[in-house]
């Protein structure tokens, strides 16, 4: 397997550097979204239990303590309270976009990642035909061994490129579909709130 790898050149480097970061950024995620979803579980039950039971300042105090995503739409919408629904609506809508955001990090260099991977694979098929052609023109036709080194970098480096590329893809697409699950919970458990402070 070594030997494949040296075999590839120096492009291998690159990919492999890709498909390592790719592999961190996808357990980070994973590890922040599941994060994320536990902690909401409970301030979800906890601060509309409290809302129900007109206890505001109560639930203001779950919320401050948590400090996590939708414990800020909460007090932006318990900050609100008194004032029409449809305003409640707006304020914790616009605060809820701001808290969304931050959880897409990253998202955007893994999805460069599985574009460049296959990029760098071509360019190592180049590279590779390149070097068979230079021995071609200083050899002549030669043997298949003397074209063995350039043909076989140029294989090498397309395949790695698109064993990293593909998972990688499917990666960017689950950690989307994860995020996506996420802030429709914010939106929905967010709105639930809204809903009771505009009774």
């Amino acid at each position: 397997m070594l030997e494949i790898f040296k075999a590839g050149g120096p492009i291998m480097y690159i990919i492999l550097a890709c498909s390592v970061l790719a592999l961190a950024i996808f357990l980070e995620r994973i590890w922040t979204f599941t994060r994320i979803r536990r902690g909401n579980t409970g301030l979800i039950r906890e601060v509309g239990d409290l809302v129900h039971k007109g206890k505001n300042e109560e639930a203001l105090i779950v919320c401050r303590r948590t400090g996590n995503a939708l414990s800020r739409i909460f007090i932006a919408a318990l900050g609100a309270q008194g004032r029409p629904r449809d305003q409640i609506k707006t304020i914790v809508e616009e605060v809820g976009s701001r808290e969304v955001a931050p959880l897409s990090r990253y998202l955007g260099l893994l999805g460069t990642i599985a574009t460049i991977t296959p990029l760098l694979g071509l360019l190592g098929t180049v590279l590779g035909m390149m070097e068979a052609f230079n021995v071609i023109a200083s050899q002549g036709v030669g043997t298949p061994a003397t074209l063995g080194g350039g043909i076989s970098k140029a294989l090498i480096t397309t395949a790695s490129g698109l064993t990293v590329a593909i998972p990688t893809i499917l990666l960017h697409k689950y950690l989307s579909g994860r995020l996506d699950r996420i802030a429709l919970e914010l939106e929905e458990a967010s709105l639930r709130v809204v809903d009771l402070l505009g009774r």
